[in-house]
């Protein structure tokens, strides 16, 4: 039997992180959800995790530092950014440095979700 993919969200807004959770959760992903990037540096779960959701604007790092980290330790997690801020200038350098999605908030489940499949896919 092949294990489910865990996503990992990454959010310092509470009821966007649980959200979100539940969500995945309800698609039938395995979900684990951190307030901060440091919290998921530190965590167990970094090596299984299948595809990562993280906000752009968090206290302490980024969502785009914690992807640039994360490849510079050599570790390619399919990874989406959401934002309430959306930003023409981050949004390109995300892209540019390998990011799979860029949502502002709110963005629809359906946006989400085949950001998801496409990153489960990659991470194959």
């Amino acid at each position: 039997m092949r294990k489910k993919p865990l996503i990992s969200i990454i959010d310092d807004d509470d009821s966007v992180r649980e959200a979100i959770t539940g969500l995945m959760r309800s698609l039938g992903f395995v979900a684990v959800s951190y307030p901060c990037a440091e919290d998921f540096l530190t965590s167990e779960h970094v090596q299984r995790t299948a595809c990562l959701i993280a906000d752009v604007n968090m206290p302490g790092m980024t969502g785009l530092e914690l992807h640039l980290r994360l490849l510079a330790l050599g570790k390619t997690i399919p990874t989406i950014l959401i934002t309430a801020y959306p930003d023409d200038g981050v949004r390109a350098r995300a892209l540019s440095a390998g990011v799979l999605g860029y949502l502002p908030k709110p963005f629809g489940e359906d946006d989400l979700l085949a950001c998801i499949r496409s990153g489960v896919k990659t991470a194959r």
